[in-house]
């Protein structure tokens, strides 16, 4: 089985820091299925791609290992938190239109959760599954420092699975008919205070401390701030998602 990382210690700052997915990415999930009753948003986290998802269907049950995560997540009428993994849900059987995982599929054991996905999702549902690099952002003078701060001194201390994430999810195969995604990114105008913040959720940084004692984000910090200039200032920040999804048939 994977090695999931705990994310609990972060999880207020995981809360704040991870950003919100675009609406066009929702609007087009919601295009793909005829019924709008049900989506499942996997390994939910505080619930970013859940409240995308609570505009369009009737009801979003978002599930995460994590209960501490689960404490921190965004709040919606529509939307029901449940601590179950992503591999052994709880939900009923053929009661889902749409399922995702949000910046998550790689640390799932994927055998397990496509025959999970396989239970709950209804014929003619969708399996969607989406990421983005976290050192891979803009603008360029942002890039040139998070890039050599991941690849070289955070890099060795993520698990395995964050390969998945390097290739860009290219190598990722979901069960079912594939579809074709337009393009689309994700914008925030983020101080040098949110980008640290976001840097320090990484896994690759947490199990760094763990095994170090050491807190990496503070040699970064100065090279961060040099580039927006100043505590007060924003900059546009963006990175695209790469988006993989499927018809269940």
């Amino acid at each position: 089985m994977n090695e999931v990382p705990d994310f609990s210690s972060v999880s207020e700052e995981y809360a704040a820091s991870r950003p919100l997915y675009p609406e066009e990415l929702f609007d087009w999930l919601a295009s793909t299925v005829r019924d709008h009753d049900v989506a499942w948003d996997t390994a939910t986290g505080s619930g970013q791609a859940a409240l995308g998802l609570a505009t369009r269907f009737k009801h979003v049950i978002a599930t995460d290992r994590s209960p501490s995560q689960l404490r921190h997540a965004r709040q919606h009428p529509r939307i029901e938190y449940r601590a179950a993994a992503a591999e052994e849900s709880d939900l009923a059987t053929d009661s889902v239109d749409l399922a995702v995982a949000a910046a998550a599929i790689h640390w799932f054991d994927l055998d397990r959760f496509y025959a999970e996905v396989g239970r709950v999702v209804r014929r003619g549902g969708v399996l969607a599954a989406w990421t983005y690099h976290v050192a891979r952002v803009g603008p360029p003078a942002l890039e040139q420092v998070l890039w050599p701060f991941y690849r070289d001194v955070v890099g060795p201390h993520f698990a395995p699975q964050a390969r998945m994430v390097d290739a860009c999810y290219t190598g990722l195969t979901l069960p079912g008919k594939e579809l074709a995604p337009p393009a689309f990114r994700v914008s925030m105008r983020w101080s040098a205070l949110d980008v640290l913040r976001f840097v320090r959720t990484w896994s690759g940084v947490q199990s760094y401390i763990t095994t170090t004692k050491e807190d990496p984000v503070a040699r970064l910090a100065p090279a961060v701030r040099n580039v927006f200039g100043g505590e007060e200032a924003r900059l546009e920040v963006s990175f695209p998602l790469y988006v993989r999804a499927a018809r269940q048939e």
